[in-house]
C-alpha cells in the first residue's frame, strides 16, 4: 500500500426520518436534498499533501459526536496535483484495531456510482448510506485507491491510527498486520441524518485543539470530551462537536514549516462556516502566530499582537455575518516549552496582550478562559504540571478533560 519512499511522521505534526436499508442510492440522495436534517458529526481539516501512496486500501476510524439514521462522508483531493480515482468505499461499525463488526458494512456511492474521480482541488459528498449510528459511536471508513495517489490530501497529527492493505480489502473484517500511521487520508467530514433541532459547534484551532499529547486512539482531545459532556445532558445531547484544529496552524499566515496548513482566515469557510448545522464556533488560536515570530526569519512571517487581534476581529465578523455565535478562548501558558523554540520575552508579552484583549474587549460572544484553568498558580506563565503531556506546551488527557469541563454549558442556551 505504502510507497517505499514514504517516511512515517509522528504526531506533532435524510434524512430526518429513518432510511430504509434497501432504498436505492439515487432515492436516498433525492430525499437528502429535500430534507434539512444533515448535521456535521465529525471532521478533520485537510492540511497538506502527503507522501505518495501505491494502489491499495486504507481504513480509518472516526467517532461520531451525535448519531443519526444515516451517514454520508466527504472525500477531498484538495492538495492533489492530478485527478484522483477512489472506490470502492465502505462504512461499517468499528471493532478493535483495524477490525469492523462483521455484517455491518455498507457500500458508499457517489451520484449512485461505487467509484468517483475527483478533479485536482475538488471534494465530493457521498450519497446517504443506510447505516444508523449512535452518539459517540466508532465507525470505520474503508476506501480503495486503484491507481494509488501521487499527492494524497492528508490531515497530520490525527491521534488515531490509519490502517493499510495492499489490495482491495474494503469489505475485509480486519486488515493484515502492519504499521499504522497517525494521519487522515482524503476523509474530511462525516455527517448524519439527525433528529430535528440538532446543531453543531466547530472548534477552530491548532495542535491543542487537534489533540496533540492525548492518548493515541483514545478520543481524548478536548472537543471529544466536550462531546461526552453534551451527551450526558439530555437537553444538550443533540449538539454535535466538530474538530477543525490543525497542528501547527496559524490565524494570519499559511503554512511555512514547521507551521502547517492554510491559515484560519483562508480556510474558515470550508472548515467551519460551511459545516451543516453549525451554530457556534470556539476559537483557540494565536499561539503559533506568536511563536513563528521567534522561529521564522522572513519578515512577513513575523506578526504583532495587534495583527493577531485584527485576524480574530475578521474571523468574528465573518462568523457573525453567517448568523453564528463565536466564543474566544484564551491562549495557554507556554513559558518553559522548548518546542518549536523557547519563547522570547517578546513572545510572552504578546500572549498576555492577546489574552487581555480576548477577555476584555467584548468582541467575542463569550470567553472561555483556558489560560486560567490550565496555568500553574505558582508559575502563571507555565502549564500546570498535572496537565502537562511532557513538552510543557500540549496538555495530557487530564489537561484536555479540564479544558472540556471549563466550558460553561449554559452558553448553549438560546440567545447565548
Amino acid at each position: 500500500m505504502r510507497s517505499s519512499t514514504r517516511t512515517r511522521v509522528v504526531a506533532g505534526w435524510l434524512l430526518s426520518c429513518v432510511v430504509a436499508l434497501g432504498a436505492p442510492a439515487q432515492a436516498l440522495a433525492g430525499a437528502a436534498k429535500a430534507e434539512d436534517g444533515w448535521i456535521a458529526t465529525w471532521g478533520a481539516a485537510p492540511v497538506s499533501e502527503g507522501a505518495p501512496l501505491e494502489a491499495g486500501s486504507i481504513r480509518q476510524v472516526v467517532r461520531t459526536s451525535i448519531g443519526g439514521s444515516a451517514v454520508r462522508i466527504r472525500l477531498s483531493n484538495l492538495f492533489g496535483d492530478a485527478p484522483l480515482t477512489l472506490g470502492p468505499v465502505r462504512v461499517a461499525k468499528a471493532a478493535d484495531g483495524s477490525a469492523i463488526v462483521e455484517g455491518s458494512g455498507q457500500a458508499v456511492t457517489f451520484d449512485g456510482k461505487p467509484t468517483l474521480t475527483l478533479a485536482r482541488g475538488a471534494s465530493a459528498l457521498s450519497d446517504p448510506v443506510a447505516l444508523p449510528v449512535g452518539a459517540l459511536e466508532r465507525i470505520a471508513v474503508s476506501l480503495y485507491l486503484p491507481q494509488g495517489a501521487k499527492r494524497p490530501t492528508i490531515h497530520g497529527a490525527a491521534s488515531q491510527d490509519a490502517f493499510f492493505a495492499p489490495d482491495e480489502a474494503t469489505a475485509a473484517t480486519a486488515f493484515p498486520a502492519g504499521e499504522p500511521e497517525d494521519r487522515r487520508y482524503f476523509l474530511t467530514d462525516v455527517e448524519v441524518a439527525a433528529a430535528a433541532g440538532a446543531r453543531a459547534i466547530v472548534a477552530l484551532g491548532d495542535s491543542i485543539t487537534d489533540g496533540v499529547g492525548s492518548t493515541q486512539n483514545g478520543d481524548a482531545r478536548w472537543p471529544d470530551l466536550l462531546a461526552r459532556r453534551l451527551q450526558a445532558d439530555p437537553a444538550l445531547a443533540d449538539i454535535a462537536v466538530v474538530n477543525s484544529g490543525i497542528a501547527g496552524n496559524r490565524i494570519v499566515n499559511d503554512g511555512a514549516a514547521p507551521y502547517r496548513g492554510p491559515s484560519s482566515l483562508s480556510r474558515l469557510d470550508r472548515d467551519v462556516l460551511d459545516k451543516p448545522g453549525v451554530r457556534w464556533v470556539l476559537l483557540l488560536q494565536g499561539g503559533n502566530d506568536i511563536s513563528a515570530s521567534d522561529v521564522l526569519a522572513a519578515p512577513e512571517q513575523k506578526v504583532s499582537a495587534q495583527q493577531i487581534i485584527d485576524g480574530m476581529k475578521t474571523l468574528i465578523a465573518r462568523a457573525h455575518a453567517r448568523g453564528l455565535k463565536i466564543w474566544g478562548a484564551t491562549l495557554l501558558p507556554r513559558a518553559n516549552t522548548e518546542f518549536p523554540a523557547p519563547p522570547t520575552p517578546a513572545a510572552l508579552a504578546k500572549r498576555e496582550q492577546v489574552n487581555a484583549w480576548i477577555r476584555d474587549s467584548g468582541a467575542f460572544d463569550a470567553v472561555v478562559d483556558f489560560d486560567k484553568v490550565m496555568r500553574d498558580p505558582a508559575h502563571p506563565d507555565r502549564l500546570l504540571p498535572a496537565f502537562d503531556s511532557g513538552d510543557h506546551l500540549h496538555p495530557n488527557d487530564a489537561g484536555y478533560k479540564a479544558m472540556a469541563e471549563a466550558i460553561d454549558l449554559t452558553l448553549f442556551d438560546a440567545g447565548k
